[in-house]
């Protein structure tokens, strides 16, 4: 193979997904398994099927080797839900059982494997969450894995990296970073990857800076070239010449003192220099998240996703189940508060029982309240459940997708009806529990007023309602550049909800992407928020900006941004204001 000749200063832009800046040579490694598909004969048949079942017992030997190994590492051990996830998935019938019986069809177990990998892939590519999209890349991994055994394929061991290196790959498993030895692993990149894989989430918990998304990165590099990795920015520099070498290592040497100093704000309160309290609370969705999360200083739960507890089941979580999963986060959480989000997606993507038709614009059709509400044992089973739960802790119950005071009202009658049942069946529960509705379509925006009288808090999505309000979708690469936290309309929408919220007495938060961002702190509070709720390996960075701005300034920012019309002279403006208020955090331009 010839040699790849790359220029020097060759700038690369992906996704980054744990900050810090690594420099270092490169280490090429590849997990992608060669597959073929071919028919086989009748008599073949039984002899593939147990092949493939020697490989998911092979596969479910590895990882549990794995999770032997890491159960021993203190720092890994609140992610081993993560192995367990990929255990689960190897038990999976969908996955299983699909590939038996493809392989029943006279299809060689690899091809077999493909098709079925390919229908879940579909599956989760229709999911509009795109936290829950990411799972797919969990699947990914068991079957990139299973094609390994199968075909007999083994990549260099990321665990016998035994020199400092920046580790590129094509894809890498939770299990292979749970594995990387931190004193040798600079940094990684990888050509696939989303924000929110439990690949990045481990990457952020062992602070390896990582970068994903990179597409062609793998075929662009060769083992030993030089190179320097920016996971806060995306930014990957091949071959880098000396100056830029100079200037990454400034950075770098920047970067880590700041971070020293996050360590003081993880115990202090979330309050502004004029007595402000915001509370900064976590986006989970699996109760074995939440030690983490308590590490970071979190106050308690704005989001939690019970999406988790439906996917990939032939049949819904029965109600029992419910109430455990929400007892165990209300424990673990308490005194603190847990938002729990009914159900808000589509049911055909969770339970194939279901058996909804494709929606030719599922973002707009058939999900989140509205399903519920079609849906309506599903709907009653989750109250009760949440119900019951709500003894053990603070819970808030909040229906995601309001369009309306009616639809709102209908949930709320149906929730009394619960109420109701459960006082006659002498079951406790608590009779103030909170009742809150996520903003994010454009009609919530323009009856928050409305909604505000009915509820005790909102809670505002930004990652849908900027979709909505600004017609683009997010996934389409020909639009996504138009999607956009600070256009004109977004500001106003924001100010709108705020301003209904405390006309009406009630509290708001945000739990979209825009909460962990500490250049839109001082927008925020300007609005009027008081709660915020993001990844929570964010709330340190905001706390630190928090605690040094006034809600009073940043009611005069959000004032002036109010006189620009175009998003870029928003950014400008809160770029400039941001390095000029707090040059010791915001020293790079952001913009």
């Amino acid at each position: 193979m010839a040699k790849i000749e790359v220029a020097q200063d060759t700038y690369l832009v992906g996704i980054g997904v744990s900050p810090g800046i690594a420099i270092g040579e490169i280490c090429l490694i590849s997990h992608r398994a060669t597959v073929d598909e071919w028919p086989i004969e009748p008599e073949e048949v039984d002899s593939e099927v147990a092949r493939f079942q020697w490989a998911a017992e092979q596969a479910r030997k590895q990882l549990q080797d794995v999770k032997a190994a890491v159960s021993s590492k203190r720092h890994l051990r609140e992610h081993l839900y993560i192995l367990d996830t990929h255990l689960m998935i190897l038990n999976d019938e969908m996955l299983i059982n699909g590939t038996e019986q493809e392989i029943r069809q006279q299809i060689n177990a690899e091809g077999a494997l493909k098709r079925v990998l390919n229908q879940l892939r579909q599956m989760f590519d229709n999911i509009e969450d795109e936290y829950l999209r990411e799972r797919r890349s969990d699947v990914d991994a068991v079957g990139e894995r299973l094609q390994r055994i199968l075909t007999g394929e083994h990549d260099r061991p990321i665990s016998e990296i035994g020199q400092k290196s920046l580790v590129v790959a094509h894809d890498l498993s939770p299990a292979d970073t749970m594995q990387m030895d931190r004193q040798n692993i600079l940094g990684f990149v990888t050509d696939k990857g989303g924000r929110t894989s439990h690949t990045a989430i481990l990457a952020r918990s062992l602070e390896i800076p990582a970068i994903v998304g990179l597409e062609t990165v793998t075929s662009l590099v060769t083992d030993r070239l030089p190179a320097i990795i920016d996971g806060s920015t995306g930014v990957m520099v091949l071959n880098p010449s000396a100056e830029t070498f100079k200037e990454y290592l400034q950075r770098k040497q920047t970067y880590e003192y700041l971070e020293k100093e996050l360590d003081s704000f993880r115990d202090l309160p979330s309050v502004t220099t004029d007595g402000v309290h915001i509370a900064l609370r976590g986006n989970l969705e699996l109760a074995s998240e939440f030690p983490v999360a308590r590490r970071h200083g979190v106050e308690g739960v704005g989001l939690y996703r019970t999406e988790f507890l439906y996917l990939g089941r032939e049949k819904p979580p029965s109600e029992d189940e419910q109430v455990a999963a929400y007892r165990e986060i209300l424990q673990e959480m308490a005194p603190h508060p847990v938002t729990i989000r009914t159900l808000d997606i589509g049911g055909d993507k969770f339970v194939p029982e279901l058996n909804l038709a494709d929606e030719a614009n599922p973002a707009m059709g058939l999900r989140a309240i509205r399903f519920s509400l079609r849906e309506g044992q599903l709907f009653k089973t989750q109250l009760r459940a949440i119900l019951r739960a709500s003894v053990y802790g603070k819970a808030r119950i909040m229906f995601p997708m309001i369009s309306g005071v009616a639809e709102l009202r209908t949930c709320k009658r149906i929730l009394r009806e619960i109420q109701e049942s459960l006082r006659q069946e002498g079951v406790e529960f608590d009779p103030e529990i909170e009742l809150g509705v996520m903003i994010e379509t454009p009609s919530a925006v323009l009856v928050a007023s409305f909604l505000a009288k009915e509820v005790d808090f909102f809670s505002i999505g930004t990652n849908d309602l900027i979709q909505y309000c600004l017609a683009v979708d997010r996934g389409n690469e020909h639009v996504a550049y138009l999607y956009d936290p600070l256009h004109p309309a977004i500001l106003r929408a924001l100010k709108q909800v705020c301003d209904a919220a405390k006309t009406a007495g009630i509290s708001v938060s945000i739990c979209g992407e825009m909460a962990g961002e500490p250049l839109y702190a001082l927008v925020l509070i300007g609005l009027g928020l008081n709660e915020l709720s993001m990844n929570p390996a964010a709330t340190s960075r905001v706390k630190r900006v928090l605690r040094q701005l006034s809600r009073k300034d940043g009611e005069a920012l959000v004032e002036k941004l109010f006189e620009f019309p175009t998003s870029k002279e928003i950014s400008v403006y809160i770029d400039k204001e941001m390095r000029r208020r707090l040059p010791e955090i915001f020293r790079q331009s952001l913009i």
